[in-house]
């Protein structure tokens, strides 16, 4: 049954003040429910699973836009949309992996609409663009009438689809560090069919070696594994200190089955999700380091 669009209520604020403001009310008032590019907020009010009636617009407000290029950090806007961040060249060259998902996030129209905060607030564990801010040990920066504060993106979900924010407090930005020089960055989805489908997996990884070509700084980020995003913190480990080689890829390999946990369900099987962890793991040591396959 789709939701009796009469019965519900928008509330347009102008400044993000007015919007903390309305987060903020007293609980014998229904608190909004913040959207923007309502990708996702539309098709379940088009199901009818959605129980809320108030609803925070916050398209209109200019304090949560644009993109600053800083000397050691990309900073985005909450409202930046996917299509800005794919076509954004110090985006492209900086962090060429965050691009490349925003290039997987639904058709074009899609990407002109959806938002990066969006993407982060719906938590979804499939979400494209999360293991791309968790390898980039990424920032998310929050806001309430009771001030500012700055949640690592590592400890912000905790559990399926729950945040470590506060029902009065927004999403205003994301931090993103910019990698070492000559760090090797990468994104894979696998779905269903090549584009504008649901991951079964999704990988994001970053290396970066020192001049004896050990691996000094390695993240293995993975979507639609676990119940949130989460970090193959074992795999990550067979690799530190280590120059590339095929014995340090098995033991990475082996050590993934101790990291993530797949489930059964309508998308995948677990033994697939498993399998092609692994697979995108190698690609990416592979692409990163011929010598992960070969040996040194």
């Amino acid at each position: 049954m789709r939701s009796a669009l009469s019965k519900l209520e928008v509330v347009r604020p102008r400044r993000l003040t007015e919007a903390l403001s309305e987060m903020a009310e007293a609980a014998s008032r229904e608190r909004p429910t913040p959207i923007a590019g309502g990708t996702d907020l539309f098709v379940y009010l088009n199901a009818g699973e959605l129980g809320a009636t108030r609803y925070l617009d916050l398209l209109g407000l200019r304090e949560l836009r644009g993109i600053q290029v800083r000397r050691d950090a990309v900073v985005l806007g909450a409202l930046t949309t996917f299509h800005e961040i794919r076509t954004h060249p110090a985006i492209v060259r900086r962090l060429p992996s965050l691009a490349a998902a925003a290039a997987e996030v639904g058709a074009l129209q899609i990407q002109h609409r959806a938002t990066i905060a969006g993407n982060v607030a719906n938590a979804s564990p499939a979400g494209d663009s999360l293991p791309v801010l968790l390898a980039h040990d990424a920032v998310v920066h929050v806001r309430s009438v009771r001030g500012e504060r700055a949640i690592p993106f590592e400890r912000l979900y905790t559990g399926y689809r729950t945040l470590a924010t506060d029902p009065d407090e927004l999403i205003t930005a994301i931090s993103i560090p910019t990698p070492p020089s000559g760090a090797f960055a990468f994104f894979r989805k696998v779905g269903t069919r090549r584009a504008q489908s649901i991951s079964k997996v999704v990988f994001a990884g970053l290396l970066a070696s020192d001049k004896r070509h050990r691996s000094v700084l390695v993240r293995f980020a993975y979507g639609s594994v676990a119940p949130t995003p989460v970090r193959a913190r074992n795999a990550e480990q067979a690799l530190i200190g280590e120059p590339p080689s095929a014995a340090a890829a098995a033991r990475a390999q082996q050590a993934l089955a101790r990291d993530i946990a797949p489930i059964d369900d309508i998308r995948s099987e677990r033994d697939y999700r498993m399998t092609v962890a692994g697979n995108v793991l190698d690609q990416f040591l592979r692409a990163a380091d011929p010598r992960f396959m070969r040996g040194s």
